[in-house]
């Protein structure tokens, strides 16, 4: 046969073959054959362990040594995709925690083994994750654990310590296999895809990589993380917490950056003045500004009763995503500063996996069509949203009103009148106030609307301007929302913040004599209560003009100020009545400031900006007939007061 001809009829059946072969891949059936979750198929017993340092490229330590910082790099991968030539995706945590405080419910360490391979790691990724054909790396911060450099709470060595990891996975930066010697290392068995995860400062690193705008980082999970941190440490210019981030670097730097990193704890305390002024040191600090550049997905989960990482932290982050186009998703629980491992296992891993596997494996799970925002109603009693904040959802300008009692007014759409006077009592928190709403006391002024005939859902964030008259040259403020009426929440005051340990354990993943893939159960902890305080936000009364610099009041001058409150999503039912207090220190929240002011507020110059589902007509409807109640009856019984401030973003 002439040669022609045989390629002609060779060509001839390979392109028939090739044609039923992308017949078949077209056929619903082939189409449904496609991978829609990764399976637990690889040997967590026969993973690879194994660290690297990786060079930051900088000097942190200032110490003149001439060599840059490295970064401990623990790294837990399984073997077989290695030996077959497949390259595999990342899931990240970097820590400060790893050595001073633990991760998760049970204050889990590394721990590491003769040769200094990780034998313990910390939760539950590695053992669920590692099987399911991931690599997982745990990175200590520069100057934790075995790490180089100093702590510099979020800054730019924080973040540089993780985006290097980010760059060595991706062939751009360098890597050794001691923390001082000239051997190289490769991170030739990855492909390169990494998603981030991690809560309090884990997930703040998460944020502040992700706002670097990164390539090969194609997904955060930031729990209960920081934005910004000068609003970790202040609130327009009032103390949340009497001490700094040296307090902080202080608490987890190793003692080796201990020893080494005097002149970075002295910047930290000269960047981040007690008066609350914005300084340079704040804006390195704050990944807000920089959401432009974010190119990973977001997953975000938070509690909407967090007062360590407060919610005004992830609320003007999500907002700012939304504007730039980020794809992202959010859970928002009843709980305080709590992972929802812990507060939602099964669901969580779930979800957590489907996330990981449509972002970093290509899998079209079908995750990304799914409702973008899981809200806690009631303890164990979710709701979802098709988008969040809900479409519909408008700012409706609330007004409060004098009542027929001094301190006790009315809250609607009509502008008020006249003036309200209270003074602050550092003594008092918003649980007292709440208590305490339909009386007369001297410590605050509050303004309640009448039963509500509909529910009321506000989603987002809300803005107080208040207009008041100080008798001294210093004054805070606070202002809370309310929901007064029964329930059961969880009791995010509780030291445990929501929840209560157990003792019989649950296992995610698979297990080694060194570490264990089961963890102690939890359930909701709950509390009955005659109120929920569910939005808060605070301001010093001397930051007015300025978030940059504060000044002296001038007593009998009035000044109009407006503060941030925390975001949230929380529906007042129907026959409950929707409260707003404005007081000035919030006991345990906020510090006092160095006077004891009365402040006049002037009410027609004061007003709520609340995100309403329905807006200005949804309001109205839920008032429509509804008259205001007076009561003498006894305190109203909420959550205990708020625990004295934590001044560690962490367990």
């Amino acid at each position: 046969m002439p040669k022609r001809t045989r390629f002609t009829i060779w060509r001839s059946l390979a392109t028939a073959a090739i044609a039923a072969l992308l017949a078949a891949f077209l056929t619903p059936t082939a189409a449904q054959s496609a991978p829609q979750e990764s399976q637990p198929v690889y040997s967590y017993a026969k993973a690879i362990r194994e660290a690297v340092w990786v060079d930051t490229g900088l000097d942190g330590d200032g110490d003149g040594d001439g060599r840059t910082d490295r970064v401990a790099v623990d790294i837990v991968r399984p073997s077989e995709p290695a030996r077959q030539g497949r390259k595999v995706p990342v899931i990240m945590d970097a820590s400060p925690y790893y050595s001073c405080c633990g991760r998760g419910n049970e204050s889990q360490l590394k721990t590491y083994d003769a040769s200094g391979n990780v034998v313990q790691m910390p939760l539950f990724y590695d053992n669920y994750f590692v099987p399911r054909g991931y690599a997982f790396v745990g990175v200590d911060l520069a100057g934790t654990n075995r790490s180089d450099g100093c702590v510099d709470v979020g800054g730019r060595s924080d973040i540089q310590s993780a985006k290097a990891v980010v760059d060595w996975l991706n062939g751009r930066a360098k890597a050794y296999t001691t923390r001082t010697g000239t051997v190289r290392s490769q991170a030739s068995w990855t492909n390169g895809k990494t998603g981030m995860i991690g809560k309090s400062w884990d997930g703040t690193i998460a944020n502040g990589v992700a706002a670097t705008g990164v390539k090969g980082l194609k997904t955060i999970v930031p729990i209960s993380s920081i934005s910004s941190w000068y609003d970790y440490y202040f609130a327009q210019g009032a103390p949340l917490y009497d001490s700094g981030p040296d307090w902080l670097s202080d608490a987890v730097e190793s003692p080796d950056a201990q020893a080494k990193c005097a002149a970075v704890q002295k910047k930290l305390v000269d960047g981040a003045p007690r008066t609350g002024d914005w300084t340079p040191l704040w804006t390195e600090r704050d990944y807000v500004k920089d959401a432009s550049k974010v190119k990973a997905s977001v997953f975000l989960v938070h509690g909407m009763q967090d007062l360590n990482v407060r919610t005004k932290n992830f609320g003007q982050w999500w907002d700012a995503l939304a504007k730039n186009g980020v794809e992202r998703k959010i859970w928002l629980s009843q709980t305080g500063h709590v992972d929802p491992f812990d507060y939602r296992r099964a669901d969580f891993v779930d979800t957590l996996h489907r996330w990981f596997d449509h972002e970093l494996l290509g899998y079209d799970n079908g995750i990304d069509r799914q409702p973008m925002a899981d809200v806690e109603r009631h303890p164990d009693q979710w709701a979802t949203s098709a988008t969040w904040p809900p479409s519909g959802t408008a700012t409706t300008t609330l007004h409060p009103a004098r009542g027929t009692r001094a301190g006790v007014g009315t809250l609607g759409l009509g502008t008020g009148a006249g003036t309200e006077t209270f003074t602050d009592n550092p003594q008092e928190s918003e649980t007292d106030w709440a208590a305490a709403i339909d009386k007369s006391t001297a410590d605050k002024a509050g303004f309640v609307t009448g039963p509500l005939t509909k529910d009321l859902r506000l989603s987002g964030s809300s803005k107080v301007t208040i207009t008041a008259t100080p008798t001294t040259s210093t004054a805070h403020l606070s202002a809370v929302l309310v929901d007064v009426g029964p329930d059961t929440i969880r009791d995010y005051a509780d030291s445990a913040e929501g929840i209560t340990t157990l003792t019989n354990r649950t296992c995610w993943g698979e297990s080694t004599a060194g570490d264990s893939a089961c963890f102690l159960a939890t359930q909701a902890k709950t509390k009955a209560v005659d109120y929920t305080v569910f939005s808060r936000g605070w301001a010093d009364l001397g930051h007015y003009a300025s978030a940059t610099k504060g000044v002296p009041l001038t007593p009998g001058k009035a000044y109009t100020i407006t503060l941030d409150l925390a975001a949230t999503d929380h529906v007042v039912p129907a026959g409950h009545r929707l409260a707003l207090i404005v007081a000035g220190t919030d006991k345990d929240l906020i510090d006092p400031p160095s006077t004891t002011p009365a402040l006049t507020l002037n009410l027609p110059r004061t007003a709520a900006q609340l995100p309403l589902v329905g807006g200005p007509s949804a309001f109205a409807k839920a008032t429509a007939g509804s008259k205001s109640v007076t009561s003498d009856a006894e305190p109203l019984d909420g959550v205990r007061a708020p625990r004295s401030a934590q001044r560690i973003p962490g367990n």
